[in-house]
């Protein structure tokens, strides 16, 4: 698709953890309905990206805009902009003395200041969308992993956002669980949803984003079409970082030499 006015901007931007420069000064724009999969070995910056993205990390220097509004900018209504925002972490972070319903209607009463009727009314429109109407009033400890994410991202729909934001949704559950998750963010992609995701699923990458982006030492190495980044990268990084996700053995065989050749420590 063509990205219609930037829904994300982020430029410029620089992050470090004391002399740990991690992000190296990023340039990326994601249009209106546009959904952008971020891809990269562990430690590549991808994560801290996105949770610069809505400021759960504060950058070091550079720009981030949503929806046109400056997040870096030191007087802007921050709260307002977030709740423009909906976050999906590797866990969940669900309260577990409450019901699947009460996850949901919590956070709309507490930031949107929404009756107790119109966020349970919110919140059963969630879950049907996620297919979890059955478990509203189940405990998380009662779902399995896949369920209780499939929750986490209800609870984020039913604030209202205009752009979701995805750090590894899968990465915490068994394989068997994934695909539930991931058909629900294809509905998202679907109705037309911009979404940022940090992931390691190469097959929905593929088939659902409409740009990759590959990322390695705090800097973009290359982006474009899923079919150009995944299927003929042009840089070297980005063919070895494919190459070792695809063969995880021949990833073994490398970080077992690496060991032996640099000893203890």
């Amino acid at each position: 698709m063509t990205p219609s006015r930037p829904e994300i901007r982020v430029s410029g931007l620089h992050k470090s953890f004391g002399d740990n420069q991690v992000l190296r000064g990023i340039d990326l724009e994601i249009g209106q309905g546009e959904v952008v999969c971020v891809i990269g070995p562990s430690g590549s910056g991808k994560s801290t990206l996105l949770r610069c993205v809505n400021l759960l990390e504060e950058p070091t220097g550079g720009q981030v805009f949503v929806g046109g509004a400056e997040l870096t900018d030191p007087d802007v209504d921050i709260d307002a902009v977030r709740r423009r925002i909906g976050m999906v972490f590797q866990q969940f972070n669900l309260f577990p003395h409450l019901t699947v319903v009460e996850n949901l209607t919590l956070p709309q009463r507490r930031v949107l200041r929404r009756g107790k009727a119109e966020a349970a009314r919110v919140a059963a429109e969630n879950l049907r969308r996620v297919g979890l109407a059955e478990k509203a009033d189940a405990y998380p400890s009662s779902l399995s992993g896949g369920q209780q994410q499939r929750v986490a991202i209800a609870r984020a729909l039913a604030m209202g956002p205009e752009v979701m934001l995805f750090d590894e949704p899968t990465s915490a559950l068994d394989p068997e669980l994934v695909g539930d998750v991931l058909a629900v963010m294809r509905m998202l992609a679907d109705e037309g949803m911009t979404m940022m995701v940090v992931t390691h699923e190469m097959t929905f990458a593929r088939e659902v984003a409409d740009r990759v982006v590959f990322m390695d030492g705090g800097v973009i190495v290359e982006e474009g079409a899923p079919g150009q980044v995944i299927g003929a990268p042009r840089h070297e990084r980005t063919r070895h970082f494919l190459s070792r996700l695809l063969d995880p053995a021949m990833a073994d065989v490398e970080e077992e030499t690496s060991d032996q050749v640099g000893g203890p420590g």
